[in-house]
């Protein structure tokens, strides 16, 4: 896994041994999988993390009482090519409700043989976050950040 980290975002990426449509579908159909469980803004344990296929779709947690944290909205989908979520938590670990201070995180698959993908990670526009986004960007960009949903999106796609 390689790492940069622009002015205002981050960008990560990782190859793994699927072909790209297998990557996507890995990455959206069994997302629950890929998010890990102590990330969780609900006052209760999630019981699952659901990711809607569409446009207009979300990606939410349900907790274990039924109650949803709905965290993402889904701003495109291109299977088996891309998709852009948007970011809903604030640099306080909150829900974000002024969607013109929420970022963007585009998930990419390049096939680089027809049994190989590179998945690149761009989580851009931080700085609509406002202050306190440099730190914010740090913590997404570190080792409890999207390097965690990588490696678990790759034991995932082998598995």
């Amino acid at each position: 896994m390689s790492t940069t980290e622009p002015t205002t975002g981050v960008q990560l990426q990782i190859e793994v041994d699927v072909a790209q449509e297998r990557a996507f579908q890995v990455f959206t159909e069994r997302f629950d999988e890929i998010k890990p469980r102590e990330y969780n803004l609900l006052a209760v344990d999630i019981a699952e993390t659901v990711f809607e296929p569409r446009i207009g779709g979300h990606v939410y947690d349900r907790g274990t009482d039924g109650s949803e944290c709905r965290w993402a909205r889904v701003l495109e989908f291109e299977p088996p090519r891309r998709f852009v979520i948007s970011w809903d938590i604030d640099v306080e670990w909150q829900l974000e409700p002024d969607l013109d201070k929420t970022s963007e995180v585009e998930v990419r698959f390049v096939p680089v043989s027809p049994t190989r993908t590179r998945v690149e990670l761009d989580h851009r526009m931080l700085e609509r976050h406002g202050a306190g986004w440099e730190a914010y960007r740090e913590s997404l960009a570190g080792d409890g950040g999207w390097s965690v949903f990588l490696e678990r999106f790759r034991a995932a796609a082998s598995g």
